[in-house]
């Protein structure tokens, strides 16, 4: 499943269930959250959103029963949990916080290890897991199973606190702000490996952030929460963008909802661009041909693992004095299929030629995004949502 690809004809079937769910700390006039009814559908990302204090991690912590509720069912798999084990029940739901909570004084392949060792998997399986699971993550285990997490960046670090949250492969993945503490670029890299990895998973997340761009980003569906988790409004993306409920969501959504359409499309959906590969070892003669060949006059010279390098056009090539290598302009901005049509805007405005090289997750030429591709997908969206 592809983010917001849900079919609202055909709904997978609710793997998490609150009903009238309510929490009133000890003190406290007003309850944190207030009959608060929410399902979570199977194989979906559903993102709670809100301003500061409005409730969304106590719901989270709720579904996992971090915290008890006061009142109210919960409802998992079907039966409710409520009253069952609550040890058992976080043992089926991995969970991953903004500050990771890694073990210090345990290595990285210990931590990751931590849930099957508590249900008792044997040493060969653990072990096993570990590594699928490191690898999964871009990691590898022969050089980052042995570190502890203060030679982690923070990145990193994050990276490991997913692998952790599904070594014990769980139905569920809650996740409470994962990437709010990572410099923007990490934190757009960790998005699209996440929305990558969902894809191929398919678990059940529910995911808590303050930020509107990355709920628009990251969920199948959006609940907008008021104070005490009142839903406001919960709905796909593309629904909300264009047809929110109230002046509250009309206003957490702010000005540029419209320009938040474009995280709605990723650049997989994208008609790419065949510009022309030039191959290493070609001539001079074959280079000039493919930049003949191309309707953008340019094209990509890869190096022997078929990365793009360079652009090259005649100009460039005319020069004899310089070797096919160092003709052009370097490949500075590169996108993935995950990226959205906000990162693929965001790059064409970097290059000088209208176009972004797409690479997929080992780094090899795929083709180009254009603005004309751009703007007729961008056409074909808002035309669908009319």
């Amino acid at each position: 499943m592809n983010a917001h690809d849900l079919d609202p004809l055909h709904e997978p079937r609710a793997l998490i269930e609150l009903v009238n769910v309510e929490k009133t700390y000890p003190g406290a006039e007003q309850p944190a959250v207030r009959d608060l009814s929410l399902a979570v559908r199977e194989g979906e990302i559903l993102v709670l959103v809100g301003p500061s204090g409005c409730g969304k991690s106590t719901t989270l912590r709720l579904i996992n029963r971090m915290i008890e509720p006061t009142s109210g069912s919960i409802i998992f798999e079907g039966a409710d949990v409520t009253n069952t084990d609550p040890n058992k029940l976080r043992r089926q739901i991995g969970y991953v916080i903004q500050q990771i909570g890694l073990f210090p004084h345990r290595t990285i392949a210990e931590n990751i290890g931590t849930v099957p060792r508590l249900l008792k998997w044997d040493k060969k399986k653990t072990a096993a897991r570990v590594n699928e699971m490191l690898e999964l993550v871009g990691m590898d285990p022969s050089i980052y199973g042995p570190r502890y997490p203060r030679e982690l960046s923070g990145g990193q670090a994050q990276r490991v606190g997913v692998a952790r949250a599904l070594a014990a492969d769980p139905d569920v993945l809650l996740m409470d702000e994962p990437f709010g503490a990572i410099d923007p670029i990490t934190r757009d890299r960790l998005q699209n490996e996440f929305l990558r990895l969902q894809a191929e998973l398919k678990k059940t997340i529910v995911f808590v952030t303050h930020d509107i761009d990355e709920a628009v980003k990251m969920g199948d569906r959006i609940a907008i929460l008021r104070e005490q988790s009142i839903i406001a409004q919960i709905d796909r993306p593309e629904v909300i963008l264009t047809d929110p409920a109230d002046d509250f969501v009309e206003n957490f959504l702010g000005s540029g909802a419209i320009l938040k359409t474009l995280t709605l499309n990723r650049v997989r959906d994208l008609d790419l661009a065949p510009v022309p590969p030039v191959l290493p070892g070609a001539s001079r003669t074959q280079a000039l041909a493919a930049v003949e060949e191309s309707s953008s006059g340019v094209a990509i010279l890869l190096d022997a693992q078929e990365h793009p390098v360079r652009w090259v056009d005649r100009r460039s090539l005319d020069n004899a004095a310089k070797p096919i290598e160092q003709a052009g302009r370097s490949v500075n901005v590169m996108l993935q299929p995950e990226d959205t049509l906000q990162d693929a805007l965001s790059a064409m405005l970097q290059t000088s030629t209208g176009m972004s090289v797409v690479v997929d997750g080992r780094g090899r030429y795929l083709g180009c995004v254009t603005i004309e591709s751009l703007a007729s997908l961008l056409v074909q969206t808002q035309n669908g949502a009319a």
